[in-house]
């Protein structure tokens, strides 16, 4: 037996995979799977993996190699013959030499179990103490649980066999063919070969999951989750949403799903949102199953994943990129498509608003970042795939979808579309193959638009210039077009500009006109003589992706109207707009603030309210002058707690504003109300205090030293479930002593490998803006142990602890000049030199942001 060391994978490079994928043709994997420990228990450290893969050579005689990031290597026989393991490690994969044409390789190796999140997950469960296991395998881990080829163009079928626990359910991409018995209080199942999928969306799940079937449409449904948590599963939203999907891709797609089945497993302890697996989707319970009261804007992103991974299907699955370099295409499809039909198919009618404030803004903040990138950029080896799961990926690449859209027409692009899948089933495509595609279908030439809009990086700003005669109708409006200075390029944008007039206190469009914006000046002259508006509103319908701003006759109105507007998207446009500002210290913090508080409680769009509370905090947090922030707190918590008791009792506006309530509280009254609603005392009608609410409740008290260990341990006894360690760990995280701080500190930076609930836990609670001086002494401490974290460390981890654990609160030179002095050393990985490059960025944008608010006072 061959014995490696902890299990990493190999870093694939795109030369490598492109030599390989010319060589080989792969014909089948059959992987059997013992998750026991021979006496029909669940496996605890490592489980047998048994592999194997028949595949072509195009040049017999050939060496090629296969990723097998095991523990260890019991055998491997390649054509009847014994492979070499001596050179085998999990980071290199295993070497085969003398190819044949026609090849049978049989791999069987030892294989941890997962507690990062990354290959095959194992988690417990503390109130049955049940094991639940489930795979994810995106980038590059399906090698962590079987001998692979793992790259996206070297697609194959995949025959898995699975022992377990007699009374486990097992979930793989089909349906299960056969049972059998396996020995004592064990049994094997069977599952067909499946159909030809690559193998980062191959999936195998087990355990005692809590099952719900239905069908629709001649496909077979089925939703998962543990049993501990089967009394919160609404299956019948889970499978309303579906069915809309499914019932809306049917129509706009014209090629049916198909597979005869579609499973989606909610799942503990996982990274993401969700993964796409071919058929068996698993999505984060944490995120989505809900033990309390959640508002709709919880419910709309709940249906928002659904619909993006079952978009996935098609756009990923059926047709997969060739290599990761389209993984913007893969994401921003389905991004896309998933609002797309949000907004037609189900309740969420406004979701595009729910995009352009959470989703876009995300984008807008990666695009500023000094790690920016194009949409379309080469990815030359794994490690730089991993950290490209970003705003810029998702949210950029579907707003030039969205764009690309309206450039073309619908009816034409999807037109195009369901060309490309027809051409490329089961097969790999390129966007240069989708581009062929929509421009047959639409008689456009579309490569000067690819180019200019996917090829290079940055955010474009459009100003309003605006010139109104002595008649009070405009003399002059152009739109100005701004890029900066390292990233020049100005791009063509389709936009809307809408003509507002005020009618008592309503906004109402009195004319929109759609027009093409391109180079530094565009002259508006259709609005020449026209009437001034009291609020002229570029990129009205959100169709280009920009920052915006108002001219001052506009900003004007909008600072007392903007609940105004009839239209959600608009006023998201104007709340877009001022947050924008604030970031690039253009208005003071403490000014949106005071925008918050005369135009927020009027909102009706709970998504609009959920995102601009949160703005709000971040302002005071990070870019209002520290000597003005206790009043910022005090005013947010002064308007979220009035505007508890204006909200109709139970709603979901109702509680985003105790949200924000127990975010902004400081003070001592404040402590005290917090601490009456967890205890009963004066709580406002109709908020519930549930699981969920008291958690927050003693999270926020706990930040402020208002709480005690055994209150914490407390709240744990009513709630020992996983879900409430999780919430308990980062209560203690929390608690402000320097010798608490000291302890998470050593937890996140030791030798001991933490599950991801406890490692993410420990990060959220270590600092908050209510601990900036208590933490101080460990910004120059982050740099002494990033580089060791990111060494010892899977890449979820290790990502999540240099984007929480970086500095951030500590907004000041002495910061910057330690990042500067890491960023100047030799010998940093480059993924980890631009996370924390991105850190630097965000303490930059802070620090002339509180000049800004400073100058203000």
């Amino acid at each position: 037996m061959r014995r490696g060391n902890v299990a990493g994978v190999r870093n694939l490079t795109q030369v490598e995979a492109a030599e390989r994928a010319r060589l080989l043709e792969i014909t089948g994997y059959d992987i059997a799977l013992d998750l026991t420990d021979g006496s029909g228990n669940p496996g605890e450290n490592t489980f047998r993996s048994v592999t194997t893969v028949t595949f072509r050579c195009s040049e017999p005689g050939a060496t090629t190699f296969i990723e097998v990031a095991a523990v260890a290597v019991r055998s491997a026989v390649l054509n009847g013959a014994p492979v070499d393991t001596s050179d085998w490690s999990a980071e290199k994969g295993l070497t085969l030499t003398g190819l044949a044409a026609e090849n049978t390789l049989v791999v069987d190796a030892d294989f941890a179990y997962s507690a990062s999140g990354q290959g095959m997950q194992r988690s417990l469960d503390p109130v049955d103490k049940e094991i639940y296991l489930y795979s994810q395998f995106e980038t590059a881990d399906a090698q962590r649980v079987y001998a692979c080829f793992d790259q996206p163009d070297l697609k194959s079928s995949f025959t898995w066999h699975a022992t377990v626990p007699a009374h486990w359910k097992v979930m793989s991409n089909m349906p299960a063919e056969r049972t059998e018995p396996a020995g004592p209080g064990a049994k094997t199942v069977h599952f067909p070969p499946s159909v030809r999928m690559s193998s980062y969306i191959t999936a195998l799940c087990a355990g005692p999951y809590h099952e719900v079937r239905d069908s629709h449409d001649g496909i077979d449904l089925g939703v998962y989750c543990r049993a501990s948590m089967a009394q919160h599963l609404d299956a019948d939203d889970l499978f309303l949403i579906t069915k809309q999907g499914f019932d809306f891709f049917h129509e706009h797609f014209g090629i049916r799903y198909p597979l005869p089945k579609y499973d989606q497993l909610w799942v503990p302890d996982f990274n993401a949102g969700a993964m796409e697996n071919f058929g068996c989707v698993t999505h984060a319970e944490a995120h989505y199953i809900f033990r309390s009261q959640v508002t709709d804007y919880e419910y709309e992103q709940r249906a928002n994943t659904i619909l993006h991974e079952l978009a996935h299907m098609w756009f990923g699955d059926l047709v997969t990129m060739r290599w990761w370099n389209d993984l913007w295409l893969n994401e921003s499809f389905a991004e896309w498509a998933s609002h797309w039909c949000n907004t037609r198919a189900t309740r969420f009618a406004d979701a595009w608003t729910t995009f352009m404030s959470m989703r876009k803004n995300w984008g807008y903040r990666q695009d500023q970042l000094s790690s920016t990138h194009p949409v379309y950029c080469e990815m030359p080896d794994l490690e730089a795939v991993e950290v490209n799961f970003d705003g810029i990926t998702y949210a950029k690449g579907a707003s030039v979808i969205k764009q690309l859209v309206a450039y073309v027409g619908l009816d034409p692009f999807l037109a195009g579309l369901r060309a490309y899948f027809q051409r490329h089933a089961w097969g790999n495509a390129t966007f240069d193959d989708l581009l062929t595609e929509l421009e047959s279908a639409s008689g456009r030439e579309l490569r000067k638009f690819a180019a200019q809009w996917l090829e290079t990086a940055q955010v474009n700003t459009l100003r309003p210039v605006v010139e109104i005669a002595a008649d009070g109708t405009y003399g002059r409006v152009a739109v100005h077009q701004e890029a900066p200075t390292a990233y020049p390029t100005l791009r063509t944008h389709r936009i809307g500009v809408g003509l507002y007039d005020l009618d008592g206190d309503r906004l109402v469009r009195r004319e929109l006109v759609e027009v093409d914006v391109s180079g530094e000046r565009t002259e508006l002259t259709e609005l020449t003589g026209k009437r001034a508006a009291d609020v002229l509103l570029l990129n009205d319908e959100d169709l280009t992706y920009a920052k915006l701003r108002l001219d001052e006759r506009s900003m004007a109105t909008v600072v007392r109207h903007i609940s105004g507007f009839d239209s959600s998207l608009a006023r998201a446009l104007c709340w877009a707009a001022a947050w924008d500002m604030v970031r690039d210290a253009e208005l003071a913090a403490r000014d949106y603030v005071a925008l918050v508080v005369s135009g927020l409680p009027a909102e009706q769009d709970i998504n609009l309210v959920t995102a601009t509370l949160r703005q709000a905090a971040g302002a005071v947090a990070l870019y209002s002058d520290p000597a003005w922030a206790p009043t910022g707190w005090a005013t947010l918590a002064r308007l979220a707690k009035d505007a508890v008791a204006a909200a109709e009792p139970g709603s979901g506006f109702q509680l985003a504003w105790a949200r924000a309530f127990i975010g902004a509280a400081r003070g001592e009254a404040d402590q005290a109300t917090l601490r009456g609603w967890l205890d009963g005392v004066d709580v406002p009608d109709g908020l519930t205090v549930d699981t969920e609410l008291r958690w927050t409740l003693l999270h926020a008290l706990a930040a402020l030293g208002a709480t005690t260990d055994q209150q914490i341990e407390d709240e744990l006894n009513g709630d020992r479930t996983a879900s409430g360690e999780r919430e308990a760990a980062l209560a203690r995280a929390l608690v402000p002593t320097a010798e608490n701080k000291a302890q998470v500190w050593a937890r996140l930076t030791g030798t001991e490998k933490l599950p991801n609930w406890l490692h993410r836990s420990l990060l959220q609670g270590f600092q908050t803006s209510s601990q900036v001086a208590l933490t101080a002494p460990y910004a120059a401490k982050f740099f002494d142990v990033v580089g060791d974290v990111w060494a010892h460390s899977d890449s979820e981890p290790a990502q999540e602890f240099v984007e929480l654990a970086y500095p951030v609160y500590q907004i000041s030179e002495e910061t910057v000049a330690l990042t500067d002095a890491w960023l100047a050393r030799d010998g940093h990985p480059q993924s980890l030199r631009r996370l924390v490059a991105e850190g630097r960025d965000g303490v930059l944008r802070a620090y002339k942001a509180r000049a800004r608010d400073s100058a203000t006072a």
